[in-house]
């Protein structure tokens, strides 16, 4: 499931970029299989895709969209500026090349973009990743615990994601850490197979930092998008390995104050 999605994809309508919002995504996908379910039974629904990022298409060329950071290569060339290189500067080499972007943009081709919303992560934010040809994504974004509060209630953060008590099926590959310091760590595989829309992501890995001061950090690793615009095809794997991501979600350079 797509817990992490809110949380990364948090005010994409209103801020421009997506956030992430876990268990509101989490609750949402559950209601698509359940609609799914009914109509296999023989009652009419429409299957809606989960998230704020979900809605599939074809591939075209890619309007130029507003980069806020130069693009740069995970092997040292050329050197980018902004949160991209900084972000750049904490991923392996040979992951791409990565370039921030707003999805508002690119996938709502919104005209003027919204205002930016503040950041609570100082690396917040949406990047393209360019390898071998195809573009993917990375996304993180931070919410402090007021936010969390607001958005997910109170001992939201604290659910077990990789064992699901609501009857749905457990995400796939999915890991839980219990780490030092009250962290939780979760990640998950996931195929992204909602059903029809635009655009249609592709296979993705997330992750899921829950702090002990109710700080929740996501992460979101996608192969990519298919629609009528896009700025290239699919990567065959997400930008970042299971084990690359782990260690990226552990950097305490995307956490407020760090």
């Amino acid at each position: 499931m797509n817990d992490v999605r809110e949380l990364l994809g948090r005010a994409a309508a209103d801020a421009g970029r997506p956030v992430i919002s876990t268990e509101a995504v989490y609750a949402k996908a559950a209601r698509v299989r359940r609609q799914r379910r009914a109509t296999v039974s023989g009652t009419a629904v429409c299957a809606v895709a989960a998230g704020v990022f979900l809605v599939p298409g074809l591939t075209g060329s890619a309007p130029a969209g507003p980069q806020t950071s130069s693009v740069a290569s995970s092997d040292g060339s050329p050197a980018a500026t902004g949160r991209a290189a900084r972000l750049t500067a904490l991923l392996p080499k040979g992951v791409g090349a990565v370039e921030e972007v707003s999805f508002a943009d690119i996938i709502k081709h919104a005209s003027p973009l919204p205002p930016e919303p503040p950041r609570t992560g100082p690396l917040d934010g949406q990047y393209a990743v360019r390898r071998d040809g195809g573009v993917g994504y990375l996304t993180v974004d931070v919410m402090d615990a007021k936010a969390v509060e607001k958005k997910l209630g109170g001992g939201a953060p604290a659910v077990d994601l990789c064992h699901p008590t609501n009857g749905e099926p457990a995400p796939g590959d999915c890991v839980r850490e219990e780490l030092s310091g009250g962290r939780v760590l979760t990640i998950w595989s996931d195929g992204m197979d909602y059903g029809d829309g635009t655009p249609q992501w592709g296979p993705e890995l997330a992750a899921r930092l829950t702090l002990a001061d109710g700080t929740l950090l996501g992460v979101r690793d996608s192969t990519g998008f298919q629609a009528d615009v896009v700025q290239g095809p699919l990567l065959k794997t997400p930008p970042l390995t299971r084990a690359q991501l782990r260690a990226l979600v552990l950097r305490t350079e995307l956490l407020p104050g760090k």
